[in-house]
């Protein structure tokens, strides 16, 4: 047949045309994919967003700066009140107890706790506000100082300008927060406003500086009139009073600032009182010129104080006000900007997810069936041909049905190699498997025939001989060819085959006990005691022999010759018995004992260390045939102990529990009661007949061997 008339193999499609989306490149997929949103997050988010945030960073600082400077503010004209309202009792009688002192320095105490709670709530961190931490630096070591300002407040009449010039030092440390709070934000109305709330706290400073000084001047008992000094330094107040004044007109809208000094020019009282301290100081009789009290000039320059003050906290809620105005369109800004982000980003996913979904669908079908073949596949045609002849079962392997060009479509061939090479050596393996099996079932047999005529023959020369002697070198003899029986045996239980002949009936345990012991080297080490009186079912008694004797064999052999290996029996009440082999061996470490028992419970598969523990791995595969469960673990007396549990179905003989067993007196005969002599009747007879074990002529028992104890 021509290549052409072929018939094609059916299935799906292939895979199509070269630039169609499927056959991409992974790579190329995914910049794809991700390229456009990427794109467009990174451009809109940084330059939009991220701005937006910043503002709103910056805008939250200049809210906690402000609350701050409202704070300062307040501590300020605490401390303004503290050196003016002083100024008359402390000049006048140096009186410190005096009620108008200590009320402005409580007050003062107060404002400072709450300053300093105010300044917790500021980032030490934030480099931004490096000026502002250095600023409250200053401030915190001012305000250290404040106990020694108080007592030497006003005590030289000559330097009155002292002590104002003192609580000067730390008021201008606190109004430079408010010059601070410009790094704070680069919003040029947030820095005109204060700029000019650093300028009027100043003039209003210079004010509070000429209410101290006249108060201290006109209280004074010697002279009511200046010092050299304190007219100088109250003339400089003035100038500079009226300077701030100017440059605050400059720095605000004329309108504005018009509006909010309009009281100080207006007001006859104010004027007044501006008009008497810019004489006092500049002519050298202004005191003297008019006669007044310290606390009426107090009284009158504190009305211009308190508007001063007025207009101070207004520029302070200006600020305040114009920092949520600002903030709040910040915030407005981000809101769009992250709705315009999300609107651009629902239409990139929208296209991504076209490139994307023929991504997944592949490798969705990629992913199921490599499952599939690996949980369920696989495994149930390893099952197959570990129970069936390997030829007989169908090994061929279903294509993923992955056929694109581009990398997925080449992992899915790739699979399908993997997934039929792992079906043909899965079969090659089974099919070895059953042939290593063949070969020691082969080997078993010829090897048990051998045996078996080898120990008939051996049985015929110890019915002839009557030299004690020779005798026992005959029954050495024999028992070393029960041992090449029970390792042909060991063959057949590694080729997974169950023994040819079962006994039929229950035995009792103490003589499947006693045959176990029988096929041990140094059987006459071997003692039983306080073996129950139950019976073991007919089907198991060939192979709890030989698990018993592989178990026996162990314990004798890792043993002083010296000591005695014992068996011990306990009926449970849920029907179960317990055997229990102790030695007093040299015993074996935890590591050692959990290896095992993990081997005993979960016998792995035939390999070569199989041969090196052959023993282990029967009893093992033994147990797990009638569900008897082995441990190994340390002997209180040192050496080894020997656990074997035989469920309820073993245990009674193939009955259900409480049914009555026929016969069942007599029947653990003095093994039954921890003697050590031979069996006696019954128990001997039932222990000859056993078809899978060596029948000894004369006693019918192999625990009638001589000296064995047993």
């Amino acid at each position: 047949m021509a290549p052409a008339d072929r018939p094609r193999a059916k299935g799906p499609s292939g895979p199509g045309a070269r630039l169609a989306l499927r056959n991409w490149r992974i790579s190329t997929r995914l910049v794809s994919l991700l390229a456009l949103p990427v794109v467009a997050a990174t451009t809109l988010g940084a330059l939009r967003i991220n701005s937006s945030l910043d503002n709103i960073e910056q805008l939250d600082r200049m809210k906690l700066l402000t609350e701050m400077t409202q704070q300062a503010t307040q501590l300020a004209s605490a401390l303004q009140e503290e050196r003016d309202k002083s100024a008359a009792p402390l000049a006048g009688k140096g009186n410190a107890k005096d009620d108008r002192v200590v009320a402005t320095r409580e007050k003062t105490d107060r404002e400072i706790t709450a300053f300093n709670a105010a300044t917790q709530d500021l980032d030490p961190g934030d480099t931004a506000l490096a000026g502002v931490q250095s600023t409250l630096v200053d401030i915190s070591k001012q305000l250290g100082k404040i106990g020694e300002i108080r007592d030497a407040a006003y005590r030289d009449h000559q330097y009155y300008s002292l002590t104002v010039q003192d609580y000067n030092e730390l008021i201008n440390s606190l109004l430079l927060l408010s010059q601070d709070m410009a790094q704070a934000t680069s919003n040029s109305d947030m820095i005109n406003n204060t700029r000019a709330l650093a300028t009027f706290a100043s003039a209003k400073e210079y004010a509070s500086i000429q209410r101290a000084l006249i108060s201290a001047a006109l209280a004074d008992p010697k002279s009511p009139d200046f010092s050299a000094n304190d007219r100088r330094y109250a003339k400089t107040a003035v100038d500079k009073e009226e300077e701030a004044l100017r440059r605050f007109n400059q720095i605000r809208d004329s309108d504005s600032s018009d509006d909010l000094l309009e009281p100080l020019d207006s007001r006859a009282d104010i004027k007044a009182a501006t008009l008497y301290a810019d004489r006092a100081v500049r002519d050298p009789n202004g005191l003297q010129a008019e006669k007044r009290t310290a606390i009426d000039w107090y009284d009158q320059d504190t009305i211009k104080i308190d508007e001063m003050s007025r207009i101070e906290q207004t520029l302070l809620g200006e600020m305040q006000e114009k920092a949520r105005d600002l903030r709040a369109e910040a915030q407005q800004e981000a809101i769009l900007n992250g709705a315009l982000i999300l609107l651009v980003l629902g239409v990139t996913l929208v296209g991504a997810f076209v490139v994307a979904r023929s991504m997944v669908r592949s490798l969705r079908r990629l992913q199921d069936t490599a499952q599939d073949v690996a949980q369920k596949r696989l495994p149930e045609l390893v099952k197959q041909l570990s129970e069936s002849d390997p030829q007989d079962v169908d090994t061929s392997v279903e294509s993923v049905g992955v056929h694109s060009r581009d990398e997925i479509g080449k992992v899915a061939a790739a699979f399908d190699d993997v997934h039929r090479e792992a079906v043909r050596l899965a079969a090659e393996q089974a099919l070895l498997r059953g042939n290593v099996n063949a070969m020691f079932t082969n080997l078993s047999r010829r090897s048990q025939g051998l045996i078996q005529r080898q120990l008939s023959l051996i049985s015929e020369l110890e019915s002839r001989e009557a030299d004690p002697d020779q005798l026992s070198s005959l029954f050495k003899l024999d028992h070393l060819a029960t041992r090449m029986r029970r390792n042909g045996e060991n063959l057949l239980v590694l080729a997974g085959e169950e023994p040819g002949r079962r006994w039929t009936r229950p035995v009792p345990l103490v003589d499947v006990l006693r045959a176990a012991a029988s096929e041990v080297e140094q059987y006459e080490r071997i003692e039983l005691s306080s073996v129950p009186t139950n019976e073991v079912a007919g089907r198991v008694v060939n192979d709890l022999v030989h698990l018993l004797a592989e178990l026996l064999e162990n314990a004798t052999s890792f043993s002083s010759p010296q000591t005695k290996v014992k068996v011990t029996g306990h009926a449970l009440p849920d029907g179960r018995v317990l055997v229990e082999i102790h030695d007093t061996g040299i015993g074996l470490s935890p590591e050692d004992l959990a290896a095992i028992n993990e081997r005993l419970a979960s016998p792995p598969t035939v390999d070569v260390s199989v041969s090196r523990r052959m023993g282990l791995f029967v009893v093992g595969r033994l147990s797990l045939r009638h569900g008897i469960r082995i441990q190994l673990r340390p002997s209180d007396s040192g050496g080894t102990t020997a656990l074997v549990m035989l469920p309820v179905d073993v245990a009674q003989g193939g009955r259900k529990p409480g049914a009555p067993t026929p016969g069942a007196a007599g029947q653990g005969g003095p093994g039954g009661s921890g003697g050590s002599g031979a069996p006696e009747g019954g128990s001997a007879g039932m222990l000859g007949s056993l078809p899978s074990r060596r029948q000894v002529p004369g006693s019918g028992s192999r625990a009638a061997l001589p000296g064995s104890g047993l």
